[in-house]
């Protein structure tokens, strides 16, 4: 097994029409000071000549064409041509910092229960940036450790994508990337949840995360509201519900298409918890909406906390601890 100092890293790096925008990305990976590294470029059918105008007179660096079309299939391509002890992704568009790849290895060398690792972002973009991403940039920048990463793994995506690095038998064991109908990521990152495989993030922003127009969780519906509310279900089922019946907070629109996927999954759901005087008492989904003040009586139950406005996650979770319940154990939050 080789030491820390002589492990190699290979960095998957998928592009399809980067424009003059790869020629930036190539370079901030191969001035990294890490040093033992390659670079697999996999061609997802780029038609704008980008990929042929990288100079390939770096011994560092592979280009080689996707064997199946589209983002999953290109970063299956690039492990499997791989030859590195660890896994770093990157996209055609960001920009690494210097040190981004020698950190990772170092957290990875001194925490040998993670498996993958990510690092904190600056998203930047050429025009303005949207007020959503940079409500994500606070929110996923604030999730550091384990536990913390562990705690929100329902909400949203607690791992920037393209800047994680993966030890090579944590790839293999959850068996690569997958297409679900759902983010690729997010659907990997459950996976890692429910597999035990450790998650952890270095607490320094090590990569520039270009927000574009054309970016795929714009433009994919599998990264659309209700294909994450599909993947939510679909795990939650195989991991805190599973022979555990819920109640869901939350009996609006979010609430009610959580129930919705989670009956096709295992049909635990046995009510809601709602604050809207008008809707205690009635029946959502064929079920009973209660007050907040049941959720002290729902003992062998678990709460799914689902409620979309901004600022109710918190308010909810005070109301539960204040209640004695214990996150993680009583209750999980996945909005």
């Amino acid at each position: 097994m080789p030491t820390n100092n002589n492990r190699k890293v290979s960095i998957l790096l998928p592009a399809k029409n980067c424009g003059a925008r790869l020629a930036d990305a190539v370079a901030s990976v191969l001035r990294q000071t890490f040093l033992n590294l390659e670079l697999v470029i996999v061609d997802d059918h780029t038609t704008d000549g980008s990929i042929r105008d990288i100079r390939l007179n770096d011994k560092r660096l592979k280009v080689i064409a996707n064997e199946g079309e589209g983002l999953v299939d290109a970063l299956n391509t690039a492990a499997k041509h791989a030859t590195g002890d660890y896994f770093a992704r990157m996209d055609g568009d960001d920009i690494c910092f210097r040190t981004r790849i020698e950190k990772q290895v170092e957290y990875l060398g001194a925490n040998e229960h993670i498996g993958i690792v990510a690092t904190l972002v600056e998203i930047f973009s050429d025009s303005c940036v949207m007020e959503g991403y940079r409500i994500y940039e606070k929110w996923v920048n604030s999730l550091v450790d384990p536990a913390g990463i562990e705690r929100e793994i329902f909400i949203e995506s607690p791992l920037p994508h393209p800047s994680v690095m993966f030890r090579r038998d944590a790839f293999e064991k959850l068996g690569g990337y997958r297409d679900m109908g759902w983010a690729e990521d997010f659907d990997m990152w459950l996976r890692a949840y429910e597999a035990g495989v450790g998650m952890g993030k270095v607490d320094e922003v090590l990569l520039k995360w270009r927000d574009d127009e054309n970016r795929t969780s714009k433009t994919d519906p599998r990264y659309s509201k209700d294909s994450f509310m599909r993947a939510r279900a679909h795990f939650l089922a195989r991991t805190v519900l599973k022979n555990r019946n819920a109640i869901i907070w939350g009996a609006g629109n979010t609430g009610k298409l959580l129930c919705r996927y989670l009956d096709t999954n295992c049909k635990s759901v046995v009510g809601f918890i709602d604050i809207n005087p008008r809707k205690i008492g009635e029946s959502k989904a064929g079920r009973p909406v209660y007050g907040p003040g049941h959720a002290a009586k729902a003992l062998d139950e678990i709460i799914i906390v689902s409620v979309a406005a901004r600022g109710a996650r918190s308010e909810i979770r005070e109301h539960l601890n204040g209640s004695g319940k214990k996150e993680g154990k009583d209750y999980v939050c996945v909005v």
